[in-house]
C-alpha cells in the first residue's frame, strides 16, 4: 500500500483503510495467553484526547478498545464518546491492575515525560505496546524501553508513522544504487516549532509563568505532572499539546519532528550510534527549549560505507540552497538534503530535475509495508516484527535525536554549549565531558522511579 508524505492525516487514512482480519473465537484458534493470528487484539489507550486518540482510530478496525485512560477527562471526552463500552480511567496503573486479563496491547499517547513509565509498566505485564514518537523523555529510558521490550518479547511500534511509506523505499533503493555515490553529508531540516513566520505550534524560549490557576475539575493535576517535579497549574501554558516545549515534560522541536525526518537517514544509510553530538543554539533557559537549534552528529564507517555527517536544523533555520536546485523552485522550510560523491538528493529526487528524469526509478528490492499500523497489528499477532520496533529500530534512532538536546542543556551552556561531545555508546557516556553523563536520566519524583 501507497502512503502519502510525510504527513500524520494521510499515515492515518492509509493506515485505517487496510482490510479487517475474520474474527473467530480466541478459543478456536489461540494458545494460552496468544493472540490468534485471525482474531481482533484487545487495545487499551493512555492519553487519548490528542493524538493517542488518532492513533486508535486508525488501529480500530483490527482491534476492540476495552479500556480508556487519560488524567483529563474533558479533553478526552471525544474519545471515550467514540467507544462508549470501553472501561474510563484516569491512572494507567489501575487501569493495567484492574484490565489485565482483558488487555492485549496498549496504545501510549502521553506527554513524552510519561511515555516510558506508561510503556514500561505494560510490556513487564507482556502487553504489547505502540508508544508515540519520540519513544522516551531521556536517553537513557530510551535503551530501557528497547531492553525491556526484548527481555519481555512483546511486539512494539513508535509513531513515526512515515517509516512504513512508500517515499523511504524509494530513497533506499535509489541511494543503494549508487545514484549519488557514497553519501558522506546529510542535512534535514524543520520550521518547528514556527509554522511559517506568524503562528507558533508551541512556545519555546519563554521563562516560567507567575502565579497560578484553579485545577479543573477534569483534570488530576498530580497525574499530569507524573514523574516530573511538581509545579502550580496555569491555564493553556503546559496543556494540552504546548507541553512540548518544556524542558520538563517535552522534548522541543528535535524530538517532535526528529524521530519522523532522521529515520530515513538512519534506514537508509544503515547508521548506527554516533561518536560525537555537538550544537549550538539561540539563547536557553531553564524552562523552554531554544527557539532555533542546529545540532551536528558525526557517524563513523559501517562496513563499506563511509562516515557521515549529520546537520539538523529547527526554529526555521536551513543550510544553504544547493547550486542544483534551479532558480524559482520552492526551497521549503522543512526538507532533506542528502550529498553523496556523484550528485545530491533533495525531497527524494536527484536535483536538478533533469537528472531525476534520467535516472527514472531504481530498481524495486525491498518489501513494501501493509501500513504503519497494520504492521504493529500483525506482530502482535506473532507475525514480523514492526519496522520501527523498540529493540531493533526505535530505541537506537530515540537515543541518538535525545542526545542532540543534551547538547544544547541550559545548565551547561557556559561551558558545554557548542562543545564537540565524544560519545562512547558501549559504555553509556561522554568521554571528554563527565557533566554532561547526568543529562542521559533524570531524578524521577517520588512513587514514579522507573
Amino acid at each position: 500500500m501507497k502512503e502519502k508524505k510525510l504527513t500524520r492525516r494521510d499515515f492515518m487514512s492509509a493506515a485505517a483503510g487496510v482490510a479487517a482480519f475474520t474474527i473467530v473465537p480466541r478459543s478456536v484458534l489461540g494458545g494460552a495467553g496468544q493472540t490468534p493470528p485471525s482474531e481482533k487484539i484487545n487495545i487499551a489507550g493512555v492519553g487519548i484526547g490528542g493524538q493517542g486518540g488518532s492513533d486508535l482510530r486508525s488501529l480500530e478496525n483490527q482491534s476492540n478498545i476495552v479500556a480508556l485512560c487519560d488524567v483529563d477527562w474533558r479533553h478526552a471526552s471525544g474519545c471515550f464518546k467514540r467507544y462508549p463500552n470501553a472501561k474510563q480511567y484516569k491512572d494507567f496503573r489501575e487501569m493495567l491492575d484492574k484490565e489485565d486479563k482483558n488487555i492485549d496491547g496498549v496504545v501510549v499517547g502521553t506527554p513524552d515525560h510519561l511515555h516510558a513509565p506508561v510503556s514500561i509498566a505494560a510490556m513487564k505485564r507482556g502487553k504489547h505496546v505502540y508508544c508515540e514518537k519520540p519513544l522516551t523523555h531521556t536517553v537513557r529510558e530510551a535503551r530501557m524501553m528497547a531492553e525491556v521490550a526484548r527481555e519481555h518479547k512483546v511486539a512494539t511500534q513508535m509513531g513515526n508513522q512515515g517509516q512504513a511509506g512508500e517515499e523511504v523505499r524509494l530513497l533506499c533503493e535509489t541511494i543503494w544504487d549508487g545514484a549519488i555515490g557514497q553519501v558522506r553529508e546529510v542535512h534535514v531540516w524543520t520550521d518547528r516549532p514556527l509554522n511559517g513566520i506568524n503562528k507558533v505550534y508551541w512556545p519555546q524560549g519563554v521563562d516560567k509563568p507567575k502565579g497560578e490557576d484553579p485545577v479543573p475539575e477534569s483534570l488530576n493535576w498530580d497525574l499530569w505532572i507524573g514523574p516530573a517535579p511538581m509545579r502550580p497549574y496555569v491555564k493553556t501554558v503546559y496543556n494540552p499539546f504546548v507541553w512540548r516545549g518544556w524542558w520538563d515534560f517535552g522534548t522541543g522541536a528535535l524530538g517532535d519532528i526528529g524521530c519522523h525526518s532522521l529515520d530515513p537517514v538512519f534506514r537508509v544509510l544503515k547508521l548506527g550510534h554516533p561518536t560525537s553530538v555537538q550544537a549550538c543554539c539561540t539563547l536557553v533557559n531553564d524552562e523552554t527549549y531554544p527557539v532555533a537549534s542546529r545540532v551536528t552528529y558525526e557517524f563513523p564507517a559501517r562496513g563499506d560505507l563511509a562516515p557521515v555527517t549529520l546537520h539538523w536544523y529547527d526554529g526555521g533555520m536551513k543550510p544553504p540552497r544547493p547550486p542544483e536546485l534551479e532558480d524559482g523552485r520552492k526551497w521549503d522550510t522543512n526538507g532533506a538534503l542528502y550529498i553523496g560523491d556523484k550528485g545530491k538528493m533533495l525531497g527524494g529526487r536527484l536535483i536538478p530535475e533533469t537528472k531525476q528524469k534520467e535516472y527514472g526509478k531504481p530498481p524495486k528490492k525491498l518489501e513494501r509495508s501493509p501500513g504503519h499500523y497494520m504492521e504493529w497489528v500483525i506482530a502482535c499477532k506473532g507475525g514480523k516484527p514492526a519496522g520501527s520496533n523498540f529493540p531493533d529500530h526505535a530505541g537506537l534512532l530515540a537515543q541518538v535525536v535525545l542526545l542532540g538536546n543534551i547538547a544544547i542543556r541550559p545548565a551547561l551552556k557556559d561551558k558545554l554549549l557548542g562543545t564537540k561531545l565524544l560519545w562512547d555508546a558501549k559504555e553509556f557516556k561522554f568521554t571528554n565531558m563527565p557533566e554532561a553523563n547526568k543529562y542521559l536520566t533524570k531524578e524521577y519524583r517520588e512513587g514514579w522511579a522507573l
